[in-house]
């Protein structure tokens, strides 16, 4: 999985929008604070609650473009809401997500995160 993920994040890397998102100093001390695996979980809580669900009544606007390294990631990776996920990741709308689409969903905001960390 690992070499489509890069491939993916090179083609986001070409957007002149996605390609617009960076982690800030604070985001990155934030993630050096809580450490990766905390930061995992805060990415598979936040696609749990706001990507999964087959109907998300404000879908679009329903990920900051702030506040934490996640959402920074997820506008990034093209993950931040169902129609993005769709354009860039083909995951179509209007289905709960499963398990599988979930983990790929949370790998690749992580690769992305890991990324900008510099590793």
């Amino acid at each position: 999985m690992n070499g489509i993920i890069n491939n993916k994040l090179n083609s986001l890397a070409k957007s002149n929008f996605r390609s617009k998102f960076h982690l800030k100093e604070t985001d990155k001390e934030y993630v050096n604070k809580k450490g990766i695996e905390v930061i995992k979980s805060h990415a598979y809580d936040f696609i749990s609650k706001r990507l999964a669900p087959s109907y998300i009544l404000n879908d679009g606007k329903q990920t900051p473009m702030k506040g934490h390294p996640v959402f920074i990631a997820q506008h990034a990776t093209g993950t931040c809401c169902r129609g993005c996920l769709y354009k860039w990741h083909h995951i179509p709308k209007g289905t709960l997500l499963n398990e599988k689409q979930i983990d790929y969903v949370v790998n690749i905001i992580m690769a992305w995160i890991a990324r900008e960390m510099g590793n």
